[in-house]
């Protein structure tokens, strides 16, 4: 083929990553096949390259597996007997059942589930607001990843600000604490590779030694859910050597002699005996965050995925404050960039022309929600899209038990028949990111993006907003909001949007379609979070100490508690951490037969002293337990993880288990100390051979 033989259509990278990469697809111009995805060189993060997820991206595509017609369930609840029909039946089917359950128990009976199989504005944020609302459906409490995080840097800064990833080419001490991005950042490493060959001393803090942990100067296992003592611990040292910025503390924060009352219940001995980490080892890294500027906190989403969370986040958060870190290039707070853009609430959802949202139901607790715990009125209906539940949400085995009630009517939106596309009553085909427009906000830069369909939709397939569209005219609703066509309702976002965010002032959706990648517009360069000293709390500074909190159920000032699970920890039983895994995303890409292969059979690495007490092999089958149910994992031994830890990486289907299983038949559904956060990581567990019986 020739040059002219090749169209090359700019996309972005859908997942749930803070990469958010910029991609092109070539495709041929004599069948519309897409013959290569590829990173795109002139995007300053991507860098023309892809991570190890996504490089074969068209096997997804092309997957024999996917679902290319809409389908009804002939047999029993999960027994995999389908019958194809047409879109017009599915939908006047769904249609039907809906108005029949709206009159008899009004649209809370109806719940929408949804979350990050894509990240895009159209076909996530507004494919998931404007039927739900005006239905008048349950709201969904999306709080499963980044809730309590979020909350707490609101209640610390006031907003959630990050730096431009290659900031970092500053700092000259950085800490990344709970965060792998080996594994979950890819782009970010060459970054900071570069930065620790120009010098800067890199600490990793994470009870597992990961990818990003082995090429760190420094790694540091605290005992799992133990971060806020830590941070605490570090707090102590700082104002016990007088290696605080008290003139910075006085003019910029609120709350900081209390916080440093706080500070002095955690001394470096006491702390070590709540962490493990070795008391020299907690006095040397304060001195050096002391000492070294600039100084960089970078944390990710899994510190936060116990019941302590958010106060772990608020001391995590406070960290840069002491020292006078914040507002200096390459020194602060990292954690995510999206604050910076906020989409106009109400041009996304039209609330203001719906019903008022009767209540809302955490996604966290999904399966006790199907069960009984929400009941006035009960969940009658559930439409599921941009999620796989039964494999990625704790407590699985409580879900399938609400999935098979026989009252319960399912819909599930999908490429595949994912785990939990087996328990629907009705299954619609969805696009893919090559088949649908989009436009991308990154939470690891801050750049927008706009995602051009590269080819036509498989088979019968339809995006998440055109399903929307049909389902809105099969229920009779007329609303021109509810019928966009996807660059209309954009454009109406976008623009509301930019009315009151300077950072989108010359960005408009025509720009970003002719581009493919515009800048977020900030007012100096470089844009430095708060280098103004200016922050969104009701004190106008950082919030060391906050009043708000109280609202919230917790502590005005950061402090550690125990999660509530580990109250059944006992000598025969392991804390189970299920973090990324290295080619997945989530459960996203987890039926890819190259993927997979790389990924290895769903496993649980045990220190070697654990594997010898409870009998275990390398390479053996384990049973792993707990009141909520089991599973079986493939042991793996090593040095890795410390005595007393597991770790089982996130996101492999259950369908692809001996078992019929995955991690989430034993993940806890309790949420956390705020914002109705997840805790998969405080998870309490024991371990057997398969043999034992």
């Amino acid at each position: 083929m020739t040059a002219s033989d090749i169209i090359t259509i700019r996309g972005v990278c859908p997942h749930d990553c803070p990469d958010t990469c910029a991609t092109l697809v070539d495709v041929r111009r004599a069948d519309g096949q897409a013959i290569a995805f590829r990173g795109d060189p002139d995007h300053p993060i991507t860098n023309g390259w892809l991570c190890a997820k996504v490089r074969p991206y068209l096997d997804r595509v092309y997957h024999p597996d996917r679902l290319l017609h809409p389908l009804r369930r002939v047999g029993p609840k999960g027994a995999g007997q389908w019958e194809r029909i047409s879109w017009d039946e599915a939908l006047s089917a769904i249609a039907a059942r809906w108005q029949a359950i709206i009159a008899e128990y009004g649209g809370a009976a109806i719940l929408p589930y949804s979350y990050s199989g894509t990240l895009g504005l159209l076909q996530n944020v507004i494919a998931a607001s404007r039927l739900m609302n005006r239905i008048g459906a349950s709201g969904l409490e999306r709080s499963i990843c980044d809730a309590a995080s979020n909350l707490a840097l609101e209640l610390t800064y006031g907003s959630k600000q990050s730096q431009d990833p290659r900031d970092v080419l500053h700092s000259k001490l950085i800490i990344l604490w709970g965060h792998n991005p080996a594994s979950t950042a890819p782009h970010f490493v060459p970054l900071l590779r570069a930065a620790q060959r120009k010098g800067a001393y890199v600490v990793v803090i994470d009870p597992r030694r990961t990818l990003t942990a082995r090429s760190a100067d420094e790694h540091i296992q605290p005992r799992p859910a133990t971060d806020a003592a830590l941070a605490l611990g570090l707090m102590h040292v700082l104002f016990r050597d007088g290696l605080h910025n008290e003139a910075w503390l006085e003019e910029h924060t609120h709350g900081w002699r209390a916080l440093r009352e706080r500070a002095a219940e955690y001394p470096p001995q006491h702390v070590a005996a709540i962490t493990s980490v070795p008391e020299e080892t907690i006095v040397a890294l304060a001195r050096r965050w002391g000492t070294t500027t600039p100084a960089l906190l970078k944390f990710a989403d899994g510190v936060q995925r116990h019941g302590n969370g958010g106060q772990t986040v608020r001391a995590l958060a406070c960290l840069p404050a002491i020292t006078g870190q914040v507002g200096v290039q390459g020194g602060g707070l990292a954690y995510s960039t999206s604050g910076y853009a906020a989409w106009d609430a109400a041009a996304i959802g039209h609330s203001d022309a719906c019903p008022p949202t009767p209540r809302m139901v955490n996604m966290v607790r999904l399966g006790a929600a199907l069960n009984g715990e929400v009941s006035d009125p009960p969940i009658k209906s559930l439409f599921v899209f941009n999620a796989n539940p039964v494999a990625s949400t704790p407590n699985s085995s409580l879900i399938i038990e609400g999935l098979l009630r026989d009252d319960l009517f399912t819909v599930v939106h999908e490429l595949f028949l994912t785990d939990t596309a087996r328990y629907a009553d009705i299954v619609l085909p969805a696009t893919s990111q090559l088949e649908q427009p989009d436009l991308h906000k990154a939470y690891g830069h801050r750049f927008l993006q706009y995602n051009a369909p590269a080819i036509a939709p498989r088979g019968e397939a339809r995006s998440n907003w055109d399903t929307m569209r049909a389902l809105a005219a099969a229920m009779g609703y007329t609303e021109p909001w509810l019928h966009q066509e996807p660059d209309e309702a954009l454009r109406e976002v976008l623009d509301a949007s930019r009315a009151n965010l300077p950072v989108l002032e010359g960005i408009t959706l025509e720009r970003l379609k002719a581009e493919g990648r515009v800048p977020l517009n900030f007012s100096a360069v470089p844009w430095v979070p708060f280098a103004d000293f200016r922050f969104p709390t009701p004190s106008g500074k950082i919030e060391l100490y906050s009043e708000q909190a109280r609202t919230h159920g917790i502590d005005p000032l950061p402090c550690y508690t125990p999660p509530a699970e580990f109250s059944a920890q006992r000598d025969d039983t392991l804390v189970l951490l299920s973090g990324a895994a290295h080619h997945y995303v989530s459960s996203s890409l987890a039926n890819i037969p190259k993927l997979m292969r790389l990924e290895g059979p769903p496993q649980i690495e045990l220190n070697p002293s654990d594997a010898a007490r409870f009998g275990i092999c390398d390479g053996s089958d384990v049973r792993v337990e707990n009141a909520r149910g089991w599973c079986t994992l493939r042991a793996v031994v090593t040095t890795d993880v410390p005595p007393g830890v597991a770790v089982s990486p996130k996101g492999p289907w259950a369908q692809h288990s001996p078992d019929q299983r995955n991690v989430n038949w034993v993940t806890p559904d309790a949420l956390a100390d705020i914002a109705g956060q997840s805790t998969f990581h405080s998870n309490i567990v024991r371990v057997r051979p398969v043999a034992s019986g």
